[in-house]
């Protein structure tokens, strides 16, 4: 019994140390890690998406062309002397572009001045027949045959002497084309041709071409449902719709050019290959720097949409591939919730789909949360302490 007796008074002393490592140990459990890993929930603003009018905003590709663009060609056969302009630059109407060979052209213009003395010579002595004859045929002194082959030949004469004298004038422009100028002002581009090339009116040679760079032309080419519905937005039909929409372009590297742009035409056939119609906008260009050819984005808007969806561009995340925003639900809980943007206006992005109203979109905060992960949600003036702990 005394052995029992030790056993069962040294077993308080055992089960202190048992009961304190069991309580070490059920701290160290996975249980005990969940909220110290998640912490203080995440402080984000919201904003209630709401149904209302936007503006009807529709982003398009279109190409930069020039307003006026003149070919510059040969219009005379020869070599060319030199080039007088330089490459580049912006020429007026009339300057002096090429130097062609003129020699031979003004050999032409002496030959055919030339033929134009001699025609009035003709001419001349045939009206002197004339006139002789027909005072003689009155006396009978020559027959009536003679005095006709003598009118004849005086109206042969007049017709020569015509004849001559568009020879001449054919010949001086001739020499005149020679002398190659810009039809247009505008900016001259790259010569096609060389000093001692041969260029041909034949071949209408290609010498270089004149582009028109302020103002310019923006086009586009939306499917003909696509520009009917935006077209639908603003009323007065067409016509009077084309000319209260309204075109920002987003240039190359993302920029937004300075200049807004109206809408002075829209195709009325559709073309039956593409299913596609061209709708043209007109821009400013003093500085020179939208140029033909060139490819940009336009913001067309027209109109408004009654009933329509926006967000802040802020609360907007811009992938390479999708745009998207986090929405949190009645739980508190985060989603990614990829949307569809249409354009911009008055600092909020125009949501085309992907949103409803009703759902709560995250403003301020969507960096510093996942997909998944509970958020409080701070009022709309505590932005501020909207800080994430």
């Amino acid at each position: 019994m005394r052995r029992a007796g030790v056993n069962v008074s040294a077993s308080p002393r055992v089960a202190i140390p048992a009961l304190a490592l069991a309580l070490i140990a059920g701290g160290c459990r996975g249980d005990g890690d969940e909220p110290a890993r998640q912490g203080p929930a995440a402080v984000v603003q919201t904003e209630v998406v709401r149904g209302t009018a936007v503006p009807n905003v529709v982003e398009l590709p279109g190409r930069i062309e020039a307003v006026r663009s003149a070919q510059v060609r040969a219009r005379v056969d020869g070599i060319v002397e030199r080039q007088v302009y330089r490459e580049g630059t912006d020429v007026a109407a009339g300057a002096v572009l090429f130097q062609i060979d003129p020699r031979d052209l003004r050999a032409r213009l002496q030959q055919a001045r030339a033929s134009l003395a001699s025609a009035k010579v003709a001419r001349a002595h045939a009206a002197t027949m004339s006139n002789r004859l027909s005072m003689l045929v009155g006396r009978r002194a020559v027959s009536v045959q003679e005095n006709e082959s003598a009118e004849a030949a005086l109206r042969q004469a007049e017709a020569g002497l015509l004849e001559a004298q568009a020879a001449v004038e054919r010949a001086q422009l001739q020499l005149g084309y020679a002398t190659v100028r810009a039809p247009i002002a505008g900016r001259a581009g790259r010569a096609q041709v060389s000093e001692g090339a041969l260029v041909s009116a034949g071949a209408a040679t290609l010498m270089t071409q004149v582009d028109q760079l302020d103002p310019v032309f923006a086009t586009f080419n939306p499917s003909s449902s696509a520009l009917a519905s935006l077209l639908e937005r603003v009323e007065g039909g067409d016509s009077a719709a084309s000319k209260r929409m309204s075109v920002a372009l987003i240039m190359e590297n993302g920029e937004r050019f300075p200049h807004e742009g109206v809408v002075d035409f829209t195709e009325k056939a559709v073309d039956p290959v593409t299913g596609s119609r061209t709708l043209r906008a007109r821009f400013d260009n003093p500085q020179r720097v939208l140029l033909p050819g060139q490819f940009i984005r336009g913001i067309v808007t027209a109109g408004t949409i009654p009933d329509g969806v926006s967000v802040p561009e802020r609360a907007v995340a811009i992938g390479a591939d999708e745009a998207s925003v986090m929405t949190v639900n009645d739980e508190g809980v985060v989603a990614r919730q990829p949307v569809t943007l249409a354009g911009q206006a008055q600092g909020r992005w125009i949501v085309a789909s992907g949103l409803k109203p009703g759902e709560r979109v995250v403003i301020d905060g969507w960096h510093k949360v996942q997909p998944g992960q509970h958020v409080a949600v701070a009022p709309a003036d505590a932005k501020a302490k909207a800080a994430a702990p």
